[in-house]
């Protein structure tokens, strides 16, 4: 009992010493520890994801994506479709992979044509010429021949895709950081569904259509064909088909499909609006427009 009592003062100074030393870890800025991540808050506050870990496998990069999703539906609304990425070869190679890469659309990413949307609408905002098409039967998820995946949809919709890399310059971007990070869903301008019931032969309408982008100023910005998205759009629905599918999920009727990119990814420049005008969908060129306003 009298050794226990001889060592109970300095127990109780290394106590104190320690709880000091513990504030001041807590008070002094530069030795806080990191908070932890939160993309979804960086997502909706538009700062840039951190760079992944080295070690992130495909796997992991999904399902950072679906926990992702999963925390942006209770502000952006539910999951109504999907979106494709790296679709062209000369995009795949970029990233370094041969296939594409399967993203998540969420209601409120979805503006009407003719809409503004502040020019910083995310970390790295870009627009591309895109293509949805519209799921009109649950028989698209085991459909084999091309014309039972035409017959399972309903109608295209020219589409302007308004991404964000998400990820700050210097870091590299590979198909798994571009994964985890949803695709770089952010934002997308749709026009009016054109149905495929009122298309003659809409299998070849939709491998000739080509699209070309327009300034305010009549500058054509870009150019691109329905060849571009894997040889052909139906290749991509059907690719998104097999994807969704193999993570145990269908597609629904009413869902939407972005194809991907049909034109270069461009850069946005506040007080612009910009037209991609499609030709060859129907007999007239049909269009959809989007107004970049100021910064905020």
């Amino acid at each position: 009992m009298a050794m226990l009592s001889l060592f109970r003062p300095a127990m109780s100074r290394s106590l104190r010493l320690t709880a000091v030393l513990l504030a001041l870890l807590v008070l002094t800025p530069g030795c806080r520890p990191a908070p932890p991540a939160d993309p979804a808050s960086d997502f909706l506050a538009r700062r840039p994801f951190p760079a992944p870990p080295d070690t992130l496998t495909s796997a992991g990069a999904y399902g950072r994506q679906a926990a992702l999703v999963e925390a942006l539906i209770p502000t952006l609304g539910p999951v109504i479709g999907y979106k494709a990425g790296l679709t062209t070869s000369d995009a795949q190679a970029r990233f370094g992979v041969n296939h594409p890469v399967l993203g998540t659309l969420l209601r409120d990413m979805i503006r009407p044509s003719g809409d503004t949307v502040r020019a910083d609408f995310g970390v790295r905002p870009l627009f591309e010429g895109d293509l949805l098409v519209r799921v009109g039967s649950d028989a698209v998820n085991e459909a084999e021949t091309d014309e039972a995946l035409l017959a399972a949809l309903d109608a295209v919709l020219p589409f302007l895709e308004l991404p964000d890399l998400l990820y700050a310059p210097d870091v590299p971007l590979d198909a798994r950081a571009l994964t985890a990070a949803n695709v770089g869903a952010r934002l997308g301008i749709a026009g009016d569904p054109l149905l495929l019931s009122t298309l003659d032969d809409p299998y070849a309408r939709l491998g000739a259509m080509r699209v070309t982008l327009y300034d305010d100023a009549g500058t054509t910005l870009a150019e691109g064909d329905g060849a571009a998205l894997l040889g052909h759009p139906l290749h991509v629905v059907r690719w998104i088909r097999d994807a969704v599918r193999a993570e145990g999920r269908r597609l629904r009727p009413g869902m939407l499909l972005s194809l991907g990119s049909l034109t270069p990814l461009l850069p946005v420049r506040a007080g612009r609006t910009i037209t991609a005008r499609y030709e060859g969908l129907t007999a007239d060129p049909v269009s959809v427009t989007v107004t970049f306003g100021p910064a905020r």
